[in-house]
C-alpha cells in the first residue's frame, strides 16, 4: 500500500500553485500556460456522462490533472501529443478531459457527488502534475500515471490501459519492460553513500535515527543513468542523499530483502507489492519503517531535490501538500536572488 504522501507521485511536477507566475518565479524559469490540443473532449465535467459516452464509442475516459507553468504537463503536450501517433492513438481509444488541480469548476464524480475540481483532485489523492488517470466503463481506475513519461512509455501506458489492452492480465510494470525497452547503459550506477548487502532494512534505519530511502531501479534504463549522471551529480544533491540510509534495488532481481517491517521477500516481489511502476523511483519510510512519501516519474534535479528536502527535514510532517513545500522552497530561493531552473 502507498504512503500516506505517495506520489500515487509524481509528481511535483508543478510550478507554483496559485501564484503571480510572473512575480514568484522571478530568477527562475517560468515555462508559462500551455494550451490543451483542441481534440480534448469539451467536458460539463459530470464524469459519469462522460464515462457513458466514451464507453458508448468504444472508448475510455481519460483524466489529465495540470497546472498552470507545469513544465512536465508542457512536455506532455508538447512531446507526447505532438507526435502524431501518439495522439491519434491517444484520440482513437479515450476522451480526454482537463482538470485544473486548483480550480473551481464543478465536477460530478462517478457516483454522483458535485465538488470543485481542486477538492475533486485533493479527494483522489493528485500531488503532482502531470496526473493521468485510466478509467474504465465502471469508472473504476484502470491506471494511474503519477507525473511525466517520456513518450516511448507513455505509448505503452495508452496501450496497457486502452480498451481490449493487457491490464487485467499482467502488471503495468511487467508490460512496459517488454514494451517500452530504450537505449541505456544496462548497468546500474553505485554510489558512495548506498548501503551495501545483504538488505536487512527492518531496524537499521531506526537505528541511524535517520529516514530510509528505497531507490528503485533497473539496468535497461535510460531514466536512471541520467538520474545518476546529472541529477545525482548536481551541486547539493550528494549533501541531500547521505541524510539518508539508501538502498538501491534492482527492480527485476531477485536480490533478497529484509523490509521495514521484517518482511523477507525479493526486490522483484516488493516493488510489485508496492506498485512501483517507474524506473526510477524512490520510496522514502521515516525512523518507524512506515513510507511517508514516493516520487515515481520523471523528474529534473530542482525536483528531486526537493522532495529529498521535503522528508530529510521532516517538512511533510507538517506540510501534507508537497506542492505548498516546493512553493515555499522556490520562495526561499527568489528571496535568497539564488537562481533555479524547474527542468535544471
Amino acid at each position: 500500500m502507498k504512503g500516506i504522501l505517495s506520489a500515487v507521485l509524481i509528481a511535483v511536477l508543478f510550478p507554483l500553485a496559485g501564484l503571480a507566475a510572473e512575480e514568484r518565479l522571478e530568477g527562475g524559469v517560468n515555462p508559462g500556460y500551455h494550451e490543451p490540443p483542441g481534440w480534448f473532449k469539451q467536458s460539463f465535467l459530470d464524469l459519469g456522462e462522460d464515462i457513458a459516452e466514451a464507453s458508448a464509442e468504444g472508448r475510455r475516459l481519460l483524466l489529465y490533472f495540470y497546472q498552470d507553468g507545469c513544465p512536465y504537463c508542457a512536455k506532455l503536450l508538447e512531446d507526447n501529443f505532438g507526435q502524431r501517433t501518439i495522439a491519434e492513438r491517444t484520440r482513437e481509444a479515450y476522451d480526454v478531459v482537463a482538470l485544473n488541480i486548483w480550480g473551481d469548476r464543478e465536477v460530478t464524480t462517478p457516483d454522483g457527488h458535485a465538488m470543485s475540481e481542486k477538492a475533486f483532485a485533493a479527494s483522489r489523492g493528485v500531488m503532482f502534475t502531470p496526473t493521468l488517470l485510466f478509467l474504465d466503463e465502471a469508472g473504476g481506475q484502470v491506471l494511474r500515471v503519477n507525473g511525466y513519461y517520456h513518450p516511448h512509455r507513455f505509448a505503452a501506458a495508452l496501450e496497457y490501459a486502452a480498451p481490449g489492452g493487457p491490464a487485467g492480465s499482467t502488471a503495468f510494470a511487467e508490460y512496459a519492460a517488454a514494451n517500452a525497452a530504450e537505449p541505456a547503459s544496462g548497468e546500474l550506477h553505485d554510489q558512495p553513500y548506498f548501503m551495501r548487502p545483504p538488505f536487512q532494512l527492518a531496524g537499521h534505519h531506526a537505528a541511524a535515527a535517520r529516514p530510509l530511502l528505497v531507490l528503485f531501479e533497473q539496468k535497461q534504463c535510460a531514466a536512471c543513468d541520467e538520474f545518476h549522471r546529472e541529477i545525482l551529480a548536481a551541486p547539493g544533491s550528494e549533501a541531500l542523499m547521505r541524510q539518508f540510509d539508501v538502498a538501491q534495488l534492482d527492480m527485476r532481481s531477485n536480490t533478497p530483502v529484509v523490509t521495514p517491517d521484517g518482511s523477507r521477500t525479493t526486490a522483484r516481489e516488493w516493488a510489485h507489492a508496492l506498485d512501483v511502476l517507474y524506473a526510477p523511483t524512490m520510496v522514502f519510510f521515516d525512523e518507524g519503517g512506515r513510507e511517508v512519501f514516493r516520487t515515481e516519474a520523471y523528474l529534473r534535479t530542482f525536483h528531486v531535490q526537493s522532495a529529498l528536502e521535503y522528508v530529510a527535514s521532516g517538512g511533510y510532517r507538517t506540510e501534507p501538500n508537497f506542492q505548498r513545500f516546493v512553493q515555499a522552497r522556490a520562495d526561499r530561493f527568489h528571496e535568497q536572488g539564488i537562481a533555479y531552473d524547474l527542468m535544471d
